[in-house]
Order: structure tokens, then C-alpha cells, then sequence
């Protein structure tokens, strides 16, 4: 392992990666590769710009000729996939560029390796294929039960993947990770999309009563533990990164505006999204065989996480316009006109 791929490396989670290997592991050469999508930001990679072992190209994974260029101008042996559309709202409101990326461009990952001769690929998917979950913690060996088309996405990209692994012998390994948060994640997801309305003093909307379940992962321990996966996983197998930290997404939005020190009237309970998966939660017992530990409580990481938009406003108010208000107008405008008022 000397030259690894990241795609999808200018994203929240894959920035996160790539600044973590690229700080850790002089001696790998990381070359991220993001096609630079809304949500795909080269400020996330600030940090490590000028690094010597770092390398950054523009392009599609769902695009061959690109992949097999980069692979063959660096001599890539390595590939880790972050690049994914992501967002579950987005998913209803456009499937197609869920299956563009999330299938056929993992596929297109897949077979131009093969032909390269990758020695280890590793698929970063989501809890979100097991679908919902009204009791216990999901190991890996359970069904896929997705309930919406990015979910279904993702579950179809990791199927392609074991049939890499069984059909072609390729050395692969999936991770699948909980609702993951922290720093320079794109503000359309719960976490920075509440904290950067809250500091503009606008109605936060929560779907349905808030009482949806979701285990928590700080992005820097999501990080981790692909590191750990990809280096000391076995192949061919799946390993769940989970925060095992499971809370009500209206509780998570009450101390949101506790650290804000903003009222909780600006909670507007609005129709719930369809498909709604009621209850996430996975068992991280298989990543902590390999080493892997959590680092960081939900309550450290949600402190840290408030302090970094208050401090990082420069990141996150020019996102927020064009195409991001013309997608907030679209999923909410409606919504927030039927919302009902703050619930305890």
C-alpha cells in the first residue's frame, strides 16, 4: 500500500480521511479525487494543500476513461470510496443522481481497478441498508432492508462490490457508518444545517415529533476507523463504524440550542419526510476486535462541532446561497407554512 486513491476526498467524511492519512502517513501518497459536486469542497482540504504526499484531481468515478487515467498516472494500488450522493432528502426528491454515482460509478470503480490490478479496495456505505431498526443494534451479517433511494443506493453499490470480491477474487472491504457529524459537513444534514439556521435566528424544522433514533459518530472517529478497516481489515468482509450513541433527533436539536443560547421556539415541527426510517443503531463489536476505539463523546463532539460553525462562518455562508436556497425552498418552504409550534 504506497498510493492511495480517495474519491469523493473533498467531502465531509473523505476530507476528514485524507487529512487524517495525509498528517499520519508521510510515506502514502494520497491523491483525492472529487468530481467537486455542491456538496465537494477544496476548502476542506485547506490543511493539507501543500502537503508533499498529497495530490488533488477533478473528476467523475462514474466517468472510465478519468479513472483509468489517474490510476495509471499515479500508480494507484489502493482505493477508498467515499464518493457518494448522500443526502436522504435529495434522494426523493432525484433518484437518478443516487444511482449515477452510487452504483454505477462504484461499479465503474470496481472493474477499472480490477483491470489495473488494485490491491485492496474499500466501499465506505451507511447504516442506512439495514433499514430501520425498532429494536437491538445490527451486526453485519444482517439482511439490507433500505427504505428510500439513497439507502437502496448504497446497498446495491455494496452488493457490487461482494460480487468483486466472490466473482473476480478482488481484495475488498466495506465499512458502514452511523449519522456522522463534526466539521465541514455540508449544512443540509440535521446537525450544521440546525446550528447555522439557529445563528441566523430562523425556524429549525424537525420532521414529525423529533422522536426518530439516530447513533451519533463523531467524524473524526468515523475516520478512524476506515484507517483501521483499511489497513488490518479482512477481506472480503464488512465492519460497522458506530457511535454507539443513540439519541432523539429533538434532543439533539434541544442542546443544540442550549450551547447556541437560543430560545427553543425556534423549533418548528413540520410533516415528516416519507419513508422515514423511524430508529438506526449498530454494534461495533467486529471493529473493536481489530482495535478501533471511539474517541470522542457526543457531548464533546456536539461542543466542538457548535464552536466550529460559530467560529467557521466563513465556510458556511457562501454555501448557503444559489443552489442551496433553491433546495431549501424546495423541501421546506411548504413545510414550515404547516408547521406547528415548539414541542416540549
Amino acid at each position: 500500500m504506497k498510493n492511495i486513491l480517495v474519491t469523493g476526498g473533498a467531502g465531509f467524511i473523505g476530507s476528514a480521511f485524507v487529512r487524517r492519512m495525509v498528517q499520519r502517513y508521510p510515506e502514502f501518497h494520497i491523491i483525492t479525487f472529487d468530481k467537486l459536486t455542491y456538496a465537494g469542497n477544496l476548502d476542506n482540504l485547506l490543511p493539507v494543500k501543500d502537503a508533499p504526499n498529497h495530490t488533488f484531481v477533478r473528476a467523475d468515478i462514474a466517468d472510465r476513461e478519468a479513472v483509468r487515467a489517474t490510476l495509471e498516472q499515479y500508480s494507484v494500488d489502493t482505493i477508498v470510496n467515499f464518493a457518494a450522493e448522500s443526502h436522504v432528502d435529495r434522494s426523493i426528491l432525484d433518484p437518478d443522481a443516487f444511482i449515477r454515482t452510487d452504483v454505477f460509478g462504484v461499479y465503474t470503480l470496481l472493474d477499472v481497478g480490477r483491470q489495473h490490478g488494485i490491491g485492496r479496495f474499500l466501499q465506505v456505505s451507511t447504516d442506512e441498508v439495514y433499514g430501520d431498526v425498532h429494536e437491538g443494534f445490527s451486526v453485519e451479517t444482517d439482511p439490507f432492508l433500505p427504505n428510500s433511494p439513497y439507502a437502496a443506493s448504497k446497498a446495491a453499490g455494496e452488493l457490487m462490490v461482494r460480487s468483486y470480491f466472490v466473482t473476480y477474487g478482488m481484495d475488498t472491504v466495506v465499512t458502514r457508518g452511523s449519522n456522522t457529524y463534526g466539521y465541514y459537513q455540508y449544512p443540509e444534514k440535521l446537525i450544521p444545517f440546525f446550528i447555522t439556521e439557529a445563528l441566523d435566528d430562523r425556524p429549525l424544522p424537525v420532521y414529525g415529533d423529533g422522536r426518530q433514533v439516530r447513533d451519533w459518530l463523531h467524524v473524526d472517529d468515523h475516520a478512524s476507523g476506515v484507517e483501521v478497516v483499511l489497513l488490518h481489515g479482512k477481506s472480503g468482509e464488512a465492519y460497522n463504524i458506530a457511535g454507539e450513541d443513540l439519541r432523539y433527533n429533538i434532543d439533539v436539536t434541544h442542546a443544540l440550542l442550549k450551547l447556541l443560547g437560543k430560545p427553543e421556539t425556534l423549533i418548528k415541527h413540520v410533516p415528516d419526510r416519507p419513508g422515514h426510517d423511524r430508529r438506526y443503531a449498530m454494534n461495533a463489536d467486529k471493529l473493536k476486535a481489530l482495535g478501533w476505539q471511539r474517541q470522542m463523546t457526543f457531548e464533546q463532539g456536539l461542543a466542538a462541532t457548535v464552536q466550529w460553525y460559530q467560529d467557521n462562518a466563513w465556510w458556511w455562508r457562501k454555501i448557503k446561497t444559489g443552489e442551496y436556497l433553491e433546495y431549501y425552498k424546495r423541501q421546506y418552504a411548504a413545510r414550515l407554512a404547516n408547521a406547528t409550534n415548539v414541542s416540549s
